[in-house]
């Protein structure tokens, strides 16, 4: 049923008037020394119909499947139909931006963006902590979008000894070349899941004795809040902070107060304040 709604999807998305032209155009400036189908260039993107199949077949971790829009082929349709089945979001993309992603490759209208390293489950990060007799410190990214913020909250979480990192598989980066550059050789070091609904996520950690902190404007100052308890640190997205659904699902909402004529700190910059205060109270440094 799945497959047979992408191909509706499909039939009912024409290119419009003078796409063609516009793509021969832009396909002509491409340089002429390019990479056979089928490689993986620097930015984790896996190219062209044969490469994303053995990739699936693999079963190395995939953080999306991008496929390009009008595209009728049915060829892809198999490949679709596995991705949508393993829960890997397909998404489909302009031409254009396909071709950028794929460095001018011949992308065939299929690109997989595979991840840096295997994902762990939320689960195993709670183990973590258990195995080294420690209380749960957790961030749960809710929809950070840009891989070097990414990057550098990985960085923060793993300096400050957390012992996991939650994402989305939605809206937001994955474990990308970038990302993995950002973190400065952290992301190593530090397991990370990808869930499909961090709400759930949020409920699931409660019920397993954590405590949880969403880092918002308009709550409780970060330094009168104890946080020397198993905890999860929710950071939101760049453009509208952490979702409604999950700051109300949380237990505390936190806030570093601000003394200049911005409001907010960076992402990465409030995960290296909260962080260092969770790790610094779970460590007895506050009575």
């Amino acid at each position: 049923m799945q497959q047979k709604e992408f191909n509706r999807q499909k039939r009912g998305n024409g290119a419009p008037v003078g796409a063609r032209r516009d793509d021969r155009t832009f396909r002509d400036r491409a340089p002429r020394d390019r990479t056979p189908v089928g490689e993986e260039v620097g930015n984790g993107a896996v190219i062209g119909r044969n490469a994303v199949r053995e990739l699936l077949k693999s079963g190395r971790a995939i953080d999306k499947l991008l496929v390009q829009s009008g595209e009728r082929e049915g060829a892809l349709v198999p490949l679709v139909g596995e991705a949508i089945a393993r829960g890997i979001p397909v998404v489909e993309t302009e031409r254009r931006k396909m071709d950028q992603i794929a460095g001018f490759v011949p992308h065939q209208g299929i690109i997989a963006m595979a991840a840096e390293k295997e994902y762990s489950t939320v689960e195993d990060i709670l183990a973590i902590a258990a195995e080294r007799g420690e209380k749960p410190l957790v961030v749960i990214a809710d929809g950070i979008a840009d891989p070097y913020n990414l990057g550098a909250v990985i960085r923060c979480a793993e300096g400050c000894g957390a012992h996991g990192l939650i994402i989305p598989k939605r809206h937001a980066a994955g474990l990308t070349p970038v990302v993995t550059k950002a973190s400065a050789g952290a992301i190593e070091h530090l397991a990370v899941a990808k869930v499909t609904n961090v709400a759930a996520t949020v409920e699931m950690l409660k019920k397993e004795g954590l405590w949880v902190f969403a880092a918002e404007a308009g709550g409780q100052d970060f330094r009168e809040v104890d946080m020397n308890v198993p905890a999860a640190i929710v950071l939101g997205s760049e453009g509208s902070g952490v979702s409604e659904l999950v700051r109300k699902r949380s237990d505390f909402v936190v806030s570093i107060p601000m003394y200049g004529k911005v409001n907010s700190f960076n992402v990465s910059t409030a995960a290296a304040v909260l962080l260092c205060e969770a790790a610094y109270q779970q460590r007895g440094g506050k009575k």
